[in-house]
């Protein structure tokens, strides 16, 4: 009786909580909301020399739209990207040395630097079973972070923020995540799937993409066009400018003087999210949906009607969103999906869903259209990353559980670039303006409510 009284009380309490804000007190007020303009821009708060995103050039005072572009240090993704692919090598290692050292290694530095990452690629003595086997999770994200904290208690110098310090501390990390997210994989598919339980140590002499497919799967085989995939879409992942959600926690938490473990517990929970890294799983399930419900893969009126039906809250999720399709910043390409898509078309070749790729193009091809005919966008809107990143995991056989895991396991390359560059700023503790709109009251006696 008495749990049934508590029961009551929450959901009374609930439906105390206040609504939502009226949208026009934004606009009175000239709030930014989510720190973009209406055009896509974002609210400048800070400096950075590590990534840069693009998609306008101003001309004759206006903000023009044009493909978009990444930089990683001042490098184009594209000549980035270009230059491992020519040489018939792994491009993750580099990217990593990239970004937290601010230029390309020499043929001997990278040698050296992929040997200091297979060296911290192990994680101490009884962590596997005690943190991730004994506690396993339903969501690996949070296994992550949870181990990523428990590092902190096995850290005799973890509240030490001197930079060398902290690079060390970021360098273990990077090279452990990826064992942390299978392991924790791993751990979800036996315990709770009733699978066989697996665990393969890495291998020293293999990339971090070769790693990942090695530990990850039963034989631990794979094509090298499959290992080449994944070590692609790692760096596409790695890096986008300081203003994505979890850098900007990077950044945030880094302000306030908080250890590397706290900062990156942080990033992941941002990454979690559905609205950041957890976009790839919803596009693999609206297209699911979409197989079931278009009978005809090539008929573009069809597909159309099914992609009005989503924005119109009728279909899938009913959120009203075509997930994979439009990006805060990008209007009318991202680069990463540009990059990706050439790839994806070989590796669908390869295994067989050439149909299923030509429906993802035909959706990219026509979700524009259809969303500019219902709704009125203040910029463009084209493919992102996310949208064949999901296809590419899948054609992989890499489990939905593991997709977001996959992206914090690129992207604590850059979060670790962004919170060293913090430090060595300097900076004030990031703390952002809100107004308060809430009508003021009197105190009422307790007697008297």
């Amino acid at each position: 009786m008495e749990n049934d009284k508590l029961d009551e009380f929450e959901k009374k309490m609930a439906k105390k909580l206040s609504g939502p804000i009226d949208l026009e007190q934004y606009n009175k007020y000239e709030v930014k909301r989510g720190l973009r303009d209406t055009d896509g821009r974002g609210v400048l708060v800070g400096l950075t020399e590590i990534g840069e995103v693009n998609s306008f050039i101003s001309k004759e005072n206006k903000m023009v739209p044009v493909p978009g572009s990444l930089r990683y240090r001042g490098i184009n993704i594209n000549n980035l990207v270009d230059g491992f692919v020519e040489d018939s090598r792994f491009g993750f290692e580099e990217t990593c040395y990239l970004l937290l050292f601010s230029e390309l290694p020499t043929e001997q530095e990278l040698k050296t630097f992929t040997e200091l990452l297979a060296k911290y690629r192990n994680l101490p003595d009884g962590f596997v079973r005690d943190m991730i086997l004994k506690m396993p999770s339903k969501n690996i994200m949070n296994s992550l972070a949870r181990s990523v904290l428990a590092l902190y208690s096995l850290d005799d110098k973890a509240e030490d923020t001197t930079v060398s310090n902290v690079l060390e501390q970021c360098l273990r990390l990077i090279a452990c995540f990826p064992l942390i997210g299978v392991y924790g994989y791993q751990a979800l598919s036996h315990y709770h799937n009733n699978n066989s339980l697996i665990i393969h140590d890495p291998s020293p002499e293999l990339s971090t993409a070769e790693n990942i497919l090695y530990m990850l799967r039963d034989d631990s085989k794979y094509t090298k066009l499959e290992a080449i995939l994944l070590d692609l879409s790692l760096v596409l992942h790695a890096e986008h400018g300081g203003g994505n959600n979890s850098t900007f926690v990077t950044h945030v938490v880094t302000s306030s003087g908080s250890d590397t473990y706290s900062v990156i517990a942080a990033a992941l929970g941002s990454l979690k999210g559905p609205r950041h890294g957890g976009a790839n799983i919803k596009v693999v399930k609206m297209f699911e949906d979409m197989k079931e419900r278009v009978s005809d893969w090539t008929d573009d009126k069809e597909i159309e009607k099914y992609l009005s039906k989503i924005l119109n809250k009728e279909a899938f999720d009913k959120s009203g969103l075509i997930y994979g399709i439009g990006h805060a910043v990008y209007s009318i390409s991202d680069p990463r999906a540009v990059i990706f898509k050439g790839y994806v078309e070989r590796l669908a070749k390869e295994k067989g869903l050439e149909d299923e790729y030509n429906l993802y193009a035909k959706v990219e091809e026509l979700a524009p259209k259809v969303i500019a005919s219902v709704r009125k966008i203040y910029k463009g809107v084209s493919a992102n990353v996310d949208f064949y990143s999901g296809f590419v995991y899948r054609m992989l056989d890499i489990p939905a559980e593991m997709f977001t895991p996959i992206f914090a396991i690129s992207r604590i390359s850059g979060w670790s670039a962004h919170r060293l560059e913090e430090i060595i700023n300097n900076g004030k503790i990031i703390r952002p303006a809100y107004k308060c709109v809430a009508e003021r009251s009197s105190y009422i006696p307790l007697g008297d409510r």
